[in-house]
């Protein structure tokens, strides 16, 4: 049975926070006596109740796994019954109309900071505990740091200029004056990085509570925040890349070093399917490095499920009604999943050509990736899809595939009832193939002699996925399909690597919420996602007004109403919102 997990909202009510109007904040100091910052269950409780809000805090409408920020990549359409069916959603999904007062941009800022209002309160008790009556302080520290850093990954991976809330000794009033403006963007990436340092520096190899994390956890969210880092965008009036920091690339490399990861028993799975499995045998498995965690059959009513996905199901008459079929793969995705008779990638995504299920080759993840018409959905063959309603809410406005990697087979006994629809299965925060990939992109940008060792470290991954059949080794039989996939052989250019990089990290994260990310992070959001909506139209009318406002759209704004409550102390983000 997991052990941290939402069973321990028991124990939310056991702390209140006191929060501004536009920034939540620790207990003020004063609030805490003596006898409860030295009594260790009172600070168990603070720490187990800084990791419950990451479940707690978070909302279909506003997903700590960012599949609602993610229909602004070519990987998504936002899905729903309609462009009025979340119309905050669809204005970020073509990115025009985007308002500063729309609630979902206010809605995650507020939720996110919450989380860290948590974070903050366990820290200033643990700093104020004795070490020699609590031996685990330097540890509990080091995850709270570690959670720290998270919130304002996501934090700055959506809005940019951010508050860091890095004090947590400071008092209501304190943080209200605190301003998005003090630091630089490379400062503020270095203070993420400050936090995981820490957390790396103080963690254990290996947990026995699985939603804790562990080095590894720490050294890849290390590498992530400094392959993000690298890409400078130093000029603040712009969103642009300006340089690539080869310092800050050695230090991925430092930070996804194998000896680190296999001594927290981290590896590949051998089928990728097992990473989006709920059963407990394939959760926590060797390639999640550090996972939100779930469960079934708990004790507590319906289970304490993940409800983020809620939106996701689509709507099975008489077995998932009420399904919304939200966040469905693009035509542009699937295309992208072609191959060449070498089993390569075209490179290509041929908006214009649908990939033909009977005559064209594709990578194997496709099948574990999309749902598609003429399939089983979720590999069960009582549910095979159509080109009809049950597959699309919209009626074919957003197509009819569905995503596999957030839903479960009805059938299963893991799809569970509640307000929405909602499993036990984890949500992976980082897994081991995109350490993989992050060691690959900073080998190649380093251009330091690394590229075949990069070019290795794409073939582990293409190489599992050419094994990982299991759930789909009868389709090419059954279903006419014609599965590609090889490592590549050659010799290559830096700029070869890195379009086989990229390329590589859409097909192996997709649906995951990378993709917009990654596209920001290259300086190539602008390009790729103005000609994605010129070659996409035929397929999905919505994008016939789309446009991708460079210098504007790659953040979102500054909340409107937590600007207007922060005294003056916070600016907007450039684009002339």
């Amino acid at each position: 049975m997991k052990t941290i997990r939402i069973s321990i909202l028991s124990l939310l009510a056991f702390m209140v926070c006191a929060c501004s109007d536009f920034l939540g904040t620790p207990v003020p100091q004063g609030v805490l006596d003596d006898g409860q910052v030295s009594d260790p269950e009172y600070v168990d409780n603070l720490v187990i109740s800084a990791y419950a809000i990451w479940i707690s805090a978070e909302d279909i409408n506003s997903s700590f796994s960012m599949w609602n920020y993610d229909v602004r990549s070519d990987d998504a359409y936002k899905g729903g019954n309609g462009t009025e069916d979340g119309d905050v959603f669809h204005a970020l999904e073509v990115s025009t109309g985007i308002m500063t007062t729309a609630w979902n941009i206010s809605d995650m800022w507020q939720r996110l900071y919450n989380a860290l209002s948590r974070v903050n309160t366990a820290l200033a008790v643990l700093e104020q505990m004795d070490e020699s009556e609590y031996p685990l302080k330097k540890q509990r520290m080091a995850e709270m740091r570690f959670l720290r850093g998270h919130g304002h990954f996501l934090l700055k991976q959506l809005y940019k200029k951010i508050v860091f809330v890095t004090d947590p000794s400071l008092g209501t009033e304190e943080y209200n004056n605190l301003s998005n403006d003090t630091y630089t963007n490379d400062e503020g990436w270095q203070l993420i990085a400050d936090d995981f340092q820490f957390a790396f520096d103080n963690l254990p190899a290996t947990q026995t509570e699985k939603g804790r994390p562990t080095k590894a956890a720490a050294a890849a969210y290390l590498a992530k925040t400094y392959l993000y880092k690298a890409y400078r965008q130093d000029n603040p009036e712009s969103h642009q890349v300006t340089s690539v920091d080869k310092d800050d690339l050695r230090k991925v490399v430092t930070y996804t070093d194998n000896a680190i990861m296999t001594a927290s028993g981290v590896g590949l799975e051998p089928d990728f399917h097992n990473n989006f499995r709920p059963e407990p045998e394939y959760e926590n498995g060797p390639e999640s490095i550090w996972a939100m965690q779930y469960s079934i059959n708990d004790g507590t009513t319906n289970g304490n499920c993940n409800w983020s996905n809620g939106l996701i199901v689509p709507n099975i008459p008489g077995v998932t009604d009420g399904g919304c079929d939200f966040y469905k793969p693009s035509q542009n995705l699937v295309n992208a999943f072609k191959t060449d008779a070498a089993g390569h990638p075209l490179f290509e995504t041929f908006n214009d050509e649908d990939y033909v299920m009977t005559e064209d080759s594709a990578d194997p993840r496709l099948f574990l990736t999309v749902g598609m018409p003429g399939l089983p959905y979720e590999f069960n063959t009582d549910f095979m899809m159509n080109r009809s309603a049950t597959w699309s809410r919209s009626n074919g406005l957003y197509g009819y595939y569905v995503t596999l990697k957030q839903n479960v087979d009805p059938d299963s006994g893991y799809l569970v009832k509640g307000a929405w629809w909602g499993s036990p299965m984890n949500h992976i925060v980082l897994r081991y193939s995109d350490v993989l990939l992050m060691r690959a992109e900073a080998l190649i940008q380093l251009d330091e002699g690394g590229i075949d060792e990069a070019v290795g470290l794409i073939n582990q991954v293409r190489n599992r996925a050419a094994q990982s059949t299991s759930m789909i080794s009868g389709y090419e039989t059954e279903y006419g399909v014609h599965i590609n996939i090889q490592p590549y052989s050659g010799t290559y250019t830096k700029d070869e690597a890195l379009k086989m990089l990229k390329f590589e990290r859409r097909l192996e994260l997709a649906m995951e919420s990378d993709r917009f990310f990654d596209l920001v992070r290259w300086g190539e959001a602008a390009d790729v996602l103005n000609e994605y909506y010129a070659e996409e139209t035929d397929n999905c009318t919505i994008y016939s007004s789309a446009s991708f406002t460079a210098d504007k759209n790659e953040y979102l704004p500054i909340p409107f109403a937590q600007i207007s409550a922060s005294n003056g102390h916070y600016t907007q983000n450039i684009g002339n919102w």
